[in-house]
């Protein structure tokens, strides 16, 4: 056989975290059985049956067998502004503010193939979702971070940049509800990121994937909703973590026409459109009840709460998740991320995400996943409150 030599381009791609995780965690499944896997993202409980319903009914109309628009049919896009006046007060024009996608991941990649050029600028919190990485490496741009510190509540500050790198960026991400640390932002960060990109002339691409999940009766800001949000970024939504439909993959960006029309563009020569029937479902859970939206937010937050007293206990203080399903955790010293991980696997048999893998600021965390049944997450908090290193000082604070 011949072993062809990979592109240029290819050979720029970081190392993909996730598939480094699956891999690692079918290794240690090999060695045990009893494994409590807190360390994927993935929605746990199954999506509302009358999204079910709906594509059950929609896989028997034949025009769902053909090719559909490549944009997206004109009802989903509907949808998506309906979702968007509803529940934020944001209006959108269906026809240039709203691009369709295969899950919020393939627009989070395309933006940077649609803004930027080689060796262009790109600001880009530490840690983070380690997927942005992906289409910055396509595009071949340069990196500067934006350090997420717990003293300032995981959110960037923008006067620590100097002018000359604040006026050469282009796109500026951001996320909240935040993967991994689940902090939120406020209205005057917001507020403030828009005079940034005002200023700069950056485009704000703020990652909105767990929009619906937010604590102690505070609902997640869209950025949208701040005032010139709209004239200087775009807004990623999925349905993976709402509505529990992360194998569905379906999404969208909502936001500045010009950035939309970019998106849309790409994806006119990379796609041939989705499947009619997912789309009618993802149109159905968007103006249906979102009674079952709130429901699982409710189950999250009970979720954490029950994980977090475990700890609290066992008199370890542990940082309160304000948004997402995650648990952001400092690991007990000597521990590195990677070591901590291997500590839990052996003597706990919990797996979680090092934090490293985020970002060189994640090292020191691991990220802990509560997409798992209340029993399962009460387990493995036991086990892990059970080890020695939680057992040396009743005050130690992780």
């Amino acid at each position: 056989m011949v072993e062809f030599e990979q592109s240029d381009t290819l050979k720029r791609l970081p190392k993909q975290y996730f598939s480094y995780l699956a891999e690692r965690k079918k290794q240690i499944r090999k060695q045990y059985e009893d494994v409590i896997d807190l360390g994927i993202g993935n929605p746990d409980l199954p999506a509302p049956e009358f999204i079910v319903n709906e594509l059950k009914g929609a896989a028997t109309d034949p025009t769902n067998d053909q090719y559909g628009p490549a944009r997206g049919f004109d009802y989903l896009r509907e949808a998506v502004v309906d979702y968007y006046l509803r529940e934020y007060g944001v209006h959108l024009d269906p026809d240039k503010e709203v691009a369709i996608l295969h899950g919020s991941k393939a627009g989070i990649v395309e933006i940077s193939q649609c803004l930027l050029n080689p060796g262009d600028t790109v600001l880009l919190p530490n840690p983070c979702y380690p997927d942005y990485l992906s289409g910055i490496g396509l595009a071949d741009a340069e990196i500067v971070e934006l350090p997420l510190l717990a003293e300032n509540d995981f959110l960037p500050r923008y006067d620590l940049l100097d002018k000359e790198t604040s006026q050469a960026a282009k796109l500026l991400f951001l996320n909240y509800p935040n993967n991994p640390t689940a902090a939120v932002a406020s209205s005057e960060f917001f507020s403030d990121t828009v005079s940034f990109a005002e200023e700069n002339k950056v485009c704000v691409a703020h990652d909105f994937a767990y929009g619906t999940i937010g604590y102690d009766g505070k609902s997640p800001l869209s950025f949208l909703q701040t005032p010139g949000a709209k004239e200087v970024g775009i807004e990623f939504f999925t349905l993976s973590k709402s509505h529990n439909m992360a194998g569905w993959r379906i999404g969208f960006a909502v936001g500045n026409a010009s950035v939309i029309e970019g998106i849309n563009l790409l994806q006119d020569h990379t796609g041939c459109g989705y499947y009619g029937g997912i789309q009618r479902a993802a149109a159905k859970a968007l103006t249906g009840d979102q009674s079952s939206v709130r429901a699982l937010t409710a189950t999250y937050e009970k979720r954490r709460d029950l994980f977090v007293a475990e700890f609290e206990q066992a008199g370890v203080e542990i940082n309160l998740p304000k948004g997402s399903f995650y648990v952001w955790m400092k690991v007990p010293e000597p521990y590195s991320s990677e070591e901590f991980m291997t500590y839990l696997v052996n003597e706990a048999r919990v797996i979680v995400a090092p934090g490293d893998g985020f970002g060189s600021l994640g090292e020191g965390y691991v990220r802990i996943s509560l997409a798992q049944p209340t029993d399962t997450l009460l387990e493995a908090a036991k086990r892990i409150t059970d080890l020695a290193p939680f057992k040396v000082d009743s005050r130690v604070k992780i």
